[in-house]
């Protein structure tokens, strides 16, 4: 039968006009921090065997992330999608997840991304893994099968630790953990020859208090990029010179005094 793996995928906001989110085509992406998680799934597949099934949450126009999931290689796409689960926060966002992953045990593995490149939080991955009663490793890098259990090396500000954790469990697989495969023509057409499936609120057992704004302690008021405002300057003269130009720069700053 071999392993089967679920990777959770977000479809990411590429721009919010007027600060607010209108997803589109055109504004909606597959979160790029997912990648990783993709291909550590579908290489882990390969050489073990199994399944690997693509789990995301959001309205209709998210389908096109699983599309793109399913034209790399993954067998299986499903959306959960409902308009309840409309303006959830991480911990509601994790409640619907970790009802999709009870509904397509048994399962192996779950992959997430770090992060995603959108809000940024990081906290879906440990969040669900909580929720699903599994042990988690985080920053993931390196991924060996040993029998029901992983040998897992991480690495988190500059420290390598090597972990051997039971399946079934859930990493966040970090951003240098692997390069995602391109899809082909073939994968391409075949992926959008088939369909995903559409699990709604009904489906997944919940309330709508558990989920969307409603189940969401934290609310988002707006979105608006980030200003990038630096600017290279360089110092000339003298190593001393230098060092006494820089000194006023930050003094002027107001960096020190």
């Amino acid at each position: 039968m071999g392993i089967h793996i679920i990777v959770c995928i977000k479809s990411v906001v590429l721009d919010a006009p007027g600060g607010k989110i209108v997803r589109t085509p055109d504004t909606t992406a597959l979160n790029p921090f997912d990648l990783p998680a993709l291909e550590t799934a579908l290489a882990l597949s390969d050489e073990l065997g199994g399944t690997v099934t693509a789990l995301s949450m959001g309205p209709e126009i998210s389908g096109l992330s699983l599309y793109s999931a399913l034209s790399m290689g993954v067998d299986r796409g499903v959306l959960l999608c409902d308009k309840a689960l409309a303006g959830a926060d991480t911990l509601a966002t994790s409640n619907a997840l970790c009802a999709g992953l009870k509904l397509l045990e048994p399962y192996d593995l779950v992959l997430f991304g770090t992060r995603t490149a959108d809000s940024d939080t990081g906290q879906v991955g440990p969040q669900t893994a909580v929720g699903a009663g599994l042990p988690l490793v985080a920053q993931a890098r390196d991924i060996l099968v040993k029998g029901k259990s992983l040998e897992v090396s991480a690495e988190c500000d500059g420290f390598r630790q090597r972990f051997e954790v039971e399946t079934p469990c859930a990493l966040t697989v970090a951003p240098e953990a692997a390069k995602a495969r391109n899809a082909s023509l073939g994968g391409i057409e075949e992926a959008f020859s088939g369909e995903i499936e559409v699990w709604s609120l009904e489906k997944l057992g919940l309330t709508p208090d558990q989920v969307g704004d409603a189940g969401s302690p934290t609310k988002i008021k707006d979105m608006t990029p980030a200003a990038k405002g630096k600017q290279c300057a360089f110092l000339t003269g003298s190593i001393e010179e230098q060092a006494d130009k820089l000194l006023e720069k930050l003094v002027n700053a107001g960096l020190i005094q």
